[in-house]
């Protein structure tokens, strides 16, 4: 469900259904049940942009605000249009560490620690 539509190409970022259930529990575990998601693009990182993730009770009217299984994805007007497209999920991986992932069909190559893209 998408209930602000910035002018964005494409499809808007999700999550998979395994990331929202991570953010759930996240946020569950936060106390603060009015909170989002946030996703954005940054200047900066060995490959020129860097992703950031991070909880926000905030959204913002440009905001493009995506939701998958009651959880909420928010994107700021200026990342929407390198994240248009992009999933978040979030894997299990046992000894190997779990962790959240972003699959970015816009990103064209990243840096070797991983941490940065363009």
């Amino acid at each position: 469900m998408i209930t602000n539509e910035p002018e964005v190409q494409g499809q808007p970022a999700t999550l998979t259904a395994s990331a929202a259930a991570k953010v759930r529990e996240l946020i569950e575990a936060e106390g603060e049940p009015d909170m989002a998601l946030r996703l954005a693009v940054r200047p900066g990182g060995c490959s020129g942009f860097s992703y950031e993730m991070f909880f926000d009770a905030q959204v913002d009217e440009t905001d493009l605000v995506t939701e998958t299984d009651g959880v909420r994805l928010l994107v700021d007007a200026e990342s929407a249009a390198m994240l248009s497209g992009a999933s978040v999920d979030y894997k299990e991986a046992g000894l190997q560490g779990s962790g959240f992932a972003i699959n970015n069909p816009n990103q064209q190559r990243s840096c070797g620690c991983g941490q940065s893209f363009c």
